[in-house]
């Protein structure tokens, strides 16, 4: 499977003519009867090779961690980071593979993070006793201790940000994004000891702001040829579970038993994301609340009776509804598109204009 970014890399080396690229993609988009934006293609695997050669090295990560975790555990992190780095140089640095790179940047990131949480966690009574005495009021405590989690996050972020001028994997600036949301929010609980009963708030507001921030590189390359919509997918599918998960637990989901109009509530939810999902050409918020509209649909049946097929019924029902969707995205989303106006001409195109 070759990405965009791969046909527009064998343009600019000459490889392959800008008319012969726009050929391909116009022949594969009627092949496939459907515009190559709405196909939200993003490179994981180049090959089977890339499964292989991830195995080894995830079995060489683990070892790493193990042997770094017996000296003494701030090694398992930064020999994990450093091993992970080091095969960057060759595996994604020059020879280009997807799914390798996205485990070795997710192994470096947690490496940097891993160096200074794991020690923590592992002389969890010594730190708190360390707190006790610069602190005397558990809100005290609790400040010092966002505070720490912020500067860790800090530093993950800037890690991730040293990766990405090297590398420039896509996954890498949502992994910063994360880390920068981490920094935010550890502060501001620092800062207002009442925000801690107010995490999933907080955490709503942090994945709007990452969506916006994913519809930025989505809307610098409407078409989706270049890396930067790999980025914006990356982004999409870090904000998607920020903005389910925080919005959904906000309604009482999983606080106990979902009553009917709690159960409709997440359908509308859920037919609200669609509507996002369409007008955006973004998939990920549909993925990222399904299983919260799956048990909504299970209450319902079980409320209506129907305990021993509740479970095949929301199946039968949620899949048929999302297999019809899939096949008929192009025209519901050129509606919706047309619904927004001005907006929409910013969008991701509906079809090609070749």
């Amino acid at each position: 499977m070759y990405s965009e970014s791969d046909i527009d890399a064998a343009v600019g080396a000459g490889a392959l003519t800008a008319q012969a690229a726009d050929d391909f993609r116009t022949y594969i988009a009627r092949m496939r009867v459907t515009p190559a934006v709405d196909e939200e293609s993003f490179r994981l695997l180049t090959g089977f090779n890339d499964i292989f050669v991830s195995i080894a090295i995830v079995l060489l990560l683990v070892a790493t961690s193990w042997i770094g975790g017996t000296i003494a555990s701030p090694f398992a992190g930064l020999g994990v980071a450093a091993v992970a780095w080091g095969l960057a140089e060759y595996f994604t640095a020059r020879r280009r593979m997807a799914l390798p790179s996205i485990v070795l940047l997710i192994a470096f990131v947690g490496g940097v993070a891993a160096t200074f949480a794991a020690p923590i966690a592992a002389n969890a009574d010594a730190v708190n006793a360390w707190l006790k005495t610069v602190a005397s009021t558990e809100d005290g405590q609790a400040a010092i201790a966002a505070l720490i989690a912020a500067v860790i996050a800090a530093v993950t972020a800037a890690a991730a940000f040293v990766h990405w001028r090297r590398f420039m994997v896509p996954i890498t600036v949502a992994a910063a994004a994360v880390a920068v949301v981490g920094v935010g929010i550890s502060l501001i609980v620092a800062l207002i000891p009442v925000a801690r009963e107010a995490i999933y708030p907080l955490v709503f507001v942090a994945g709007l702001a990452m969506f916006a921030f994913a519809m930025r590189w989505d809307m610098s390359d409407r078409e989706r040829r270049t890396r930067r919509a790999d980025v914006a997918f990356w982004l999409h599918l870090a904000a998607a579970p920020m903005i389910a998960h925080s919005l959904f637990n906000l309604i009482g989901v999983f606080g106990g038993d979902v009553d009917a109009g709690r159960a409709l509530l997440v359908l509308l939810l859920y037919i609200g994301f669609a509507v996002v999902a369409l007008a955006v050409d973004r998939r990920a918020l549909l993925v990222s609340s399904l299983v919260y509209v799956l048990y909504a649909m299970y209450a319902l049946f079980q409320t209506a009776g129907a305990v021993e097929l509740s479970a095949a019924f929301t199946a039968l029902v949620i899949g048929s509804a999302l297999l019809l969707l899939s096949a008929f995205w192009q025209p519901v989303r050129a509606r919706v598109v047309a619904m927004l106006g001005d907006i929409g001409g910013r969008l991701p195109p509906v079809q090609l204009a070749h």
